[in-house]
């Protein structure tokens, strides 16, 4: 019974973000980003991720929306980033690209589990999921993290 009003829960907070996701301020369709990211595991949460990192009106919603998704440091946030990341502009990736940095450039682990993750989704049989990742693999390729294990010895 609790697994079923919890899927309940969760589908019902997906449709309220996803009408903040719609709204005409920018700060609702970020904090609708933040949080939807959260959410991404599901399906109906997908397509209005993809929309908000690729947002139409600010970038600030493209950035902390790809922020959010990396910080999930999971294929589900990982295949989102990429996907957007094969569809955007320009401007659009050069944001992306500052989440990126902004979520994966600190601890070299993090960085390293991203470039695991994107090598498997460039294996994948999503065409615009797995050229994605192939660019977010040259992304994280040319970081250079700020902090590394220890090395004892």
């Amino acid at each position: 019974m609790d697994e079923q009003v919890d899927s309940a829960l969760r589908y019902a907070s997906v449709m309220v973000l996803i009408e903040l996701a719609r709204s005409r301020d920018y700060r609702d369709r970020a904090d609708a980003g933040r949080a939807l990211a959260g959410l991404a595991e599901r399906p109906e949460a997908v397509g209005p991720l993809l929309e908000l990192v690729l947002d139409t009106g600010d970038t600030f919603v493209t950035r902390v929306t790809a922020q959010a998704l990396l910080r999930r440091n999971d294929v589900v946030g990982l295949s989102i980033v990429a996907s957007a990341l094969s569809a955007a502009d320009a401007n659009h990736r050069d944001w992306i690209c500052t989440a990126i940095m902004d979520v994966l450039g600190i601890f070299s682990s993090d960085r390293d589990d991203a470039m695991r993750l994107s090598q498997e989704l460039a294996r994948g049989s999503d065409d615009r999921v797995s050229r994605g990742a192939r660019q977010l693999l040259e992304i994280l390729a040319e970081i250079d993290p700020v902090l590394r294990p220890v090395a004892r010895g």
